[in-house]
């Protein structure tokens, strides 16, 4: 009997005729948006394998309805909203999508960077309001980004992406992770240091956050930390939402504690902090970091060579709860 196999959004063309080449059923959730509780809970009872998004809660509720549930394939690098643990208690397999958005998200952090430094949101808008004159010699300054120092929170492979791009901007890279990197130290051609959280924060003139989201990443960024940083400073992040305290940050922002912020994510998605909202020195975008063709489409065929992997008794590549492996 195939596997059947229950994805919770549509996805990228190619993904679920992969799966169905393999031999598998396959059932999507029609519609484009975040599936009901609902829909979710009598689908996982029925299903072999599940593919979720980031933004589906796969929590104990949903894991006690998932008699038959063998695999969870989950279409992102991190995953904070899967209960790993109770998953792993049932002999449930997890399995992420790392390194295929390496690269997008990494490129995107950049895209923020820039805008955020050089104010183009605000200078986009002034300009479609019809409030352009004619070049000023004081209109919209920002900060100049080439020669500066670039504190980079998290080395792991978005951020060492992110970090290489610095050497076309001549940076000086501080850098904040559980160990010492020679290599990457060794590689980088206008020096990089590895520092704790304090030293990087007053030193940078530019902050991009690239950590998993955990107990010990929550809040990572508050009060004390903003208070920490330069007044010119730039804050980047594409990491996940809590890992800043965004009515810290709003405030930060409204006072000048610092100079602008670039987010991706956010505390309570999708909701932003209302504070945030009405601020010229911050961009926000709706959590696009891998929102490329390719990247998606990327990510969907490694989610489903995760599923398809394990119902031909191989172990998954990419599994993140490697106890529940019996068949290797």
């Amino acid at each position: 009997m195939p596997a059947r196999i229950y994805i919770t959004r549509p996805l990228p063309a190619g993904v679920a005729e992969h799966l169905r080449e393999a031999g598998m059923e396959v059932e999507i959730y029609p519609k484009d948006q975040v599936i009901p509780q609902d829909v979710l809970l009598r689908a996982v009872e029925e299903c072999d394998g599940l593919l979720c998004l980031l933004t589906d809660m796969i929590g104990r509720e949903v894991l006690a309805r998932a008699g038959r549930l063998r695999i969870i394939a989950n279409y992102a690098v991190g995953y904070n909203n899967i209960d790993v643990e109770e998953a792993t208690r049932r002999g449930i397999a997890v399995t992420n999508t790392p390194g295929v958005l390496t690269d997008a998200t990494a490129d995107l952090a950049w895209a923020l960077l820039f805008a955020a430094a050089r104010r183009v949101v605000e200078a986009e808008r002034y300009l479609r309001e019809g409030r352009f004159q004619g070049w000023g010699p004081q209109l919209f300054l920002g900060q100049e980004i080439t020669g500066r120092t670039l504190g980079v929170v998290g080395l792991g492979r978005i951020g060492q992406a992110f970090a290489s791009r610095a050497s076309a901007f001549r940076m000086k890279i501080l850098y904040n992770s559980l160990e010492a990197d020679p290599e990457f130290e060794g590689a980088y051609p206008y020096g990089a240091s590895r520092v704790d959280l304090d030293t990087l924060l007053q030193q940078s003139d530019f902050v991009s956050l690239h950590v998993p989201l955990t107990s010990e990443t929550h809040h990572l960024i508050g009060r004390r930390e903003l208070r920490l940083m330069r007044p010119h400073a730039v804050l980047i992040n594409t990491a996940r939402g809590p890992v800043v305290d965004e009515a810290a940050l709003a405030q930060a922002l409204r006072e000048g504690w610092i100079w602008s912020a670039g987010l991706d994510v956010y505390e309570n998605e999708p909701a932003v902090h209302p504070g945030l909202l009405t601020l010229p020195n911050v961009v926000l975008l709706p959590h696009v970091g891998s929102a490329t063709f390719a990247t998606r489409l990327r990510m969907g065929l490694m989610a489903a060579g995760n599923l398809i992997a394990y119902f031909q008794g191989r172990r998954p590549p990419n599994l993140v709860n490697g106890g529940v492996w019996k068949n290797g």
